[in-house]
């Protein structure tokens, strides 16, 4: 069994792990979706968002985890102002990361159905908008741990 640091370093790990994949994940949308959206393109969209939903889902378990069973436990996590910033956050990406999932899975499905579909480029500078959001957020999140893990953000 692992001792109680050896689980803290490998939720610690594991958890900047998954958020360095989760900022990849969402970089390579952003480079992907450009003026035009091909078939193959789509295709691949819909499989990096699939990943891009179960990597966040990830991070939520394993930072949970890390919060509530590594060294610094619930207690001081949950009287943390900005730990609920870093959550409220990471809450608000997920939220805006809905829409242009939706039109990625339009997009797969519209491909698949109909040869001769293309998005529009309306449509495509809209997903961006929502991507770069999503990307201008996430900056955030390391600046909100940092604060947190040197003792800011206690009440």
């Amino acid at each position: 069994m692992w001792s109680y640091a050896t689980l803290d370093l490998v939720l610690a790990i594991g958890h900047h792990l998954l958020i360095f994949l989760l900022a990849a994940l969402l970089a390579f949308e952003i480079a992907v979706i450009r003026d035009v959206v091909t078939r193959e393109n789509a295709l691949r969209l819909s499989r990096v968002d699939l990943l891009y939903g179960v990597v966040a889902v990830l991070i939520v378990v394993v930072g949970f985890s890390r919060a509530i069973f590594a060294a610094k436990g619930w207690a001081y996590y949950s009287h943390n102002l900005l730990f609920w910033a870093k959550v409220t956050t990471f809450a608000i990406v997920a939220l805006l990361s809905v829409a242009p999932t939706l039109r990625i899975m339009r997009w797969r499905r519209g491909f698949t159905e109909n040869f001769g579909f293309a998005v529009g480029l309306g449509v495509i500078k809209t997903v961006r908008r929502y991507l770069l959001a999503e990307a201008g957020l996430f900056t955030l999140l390391p600046i909100f741990a940092a604060g947190m893990a040197r003792g800011y953000g206690l009440l």
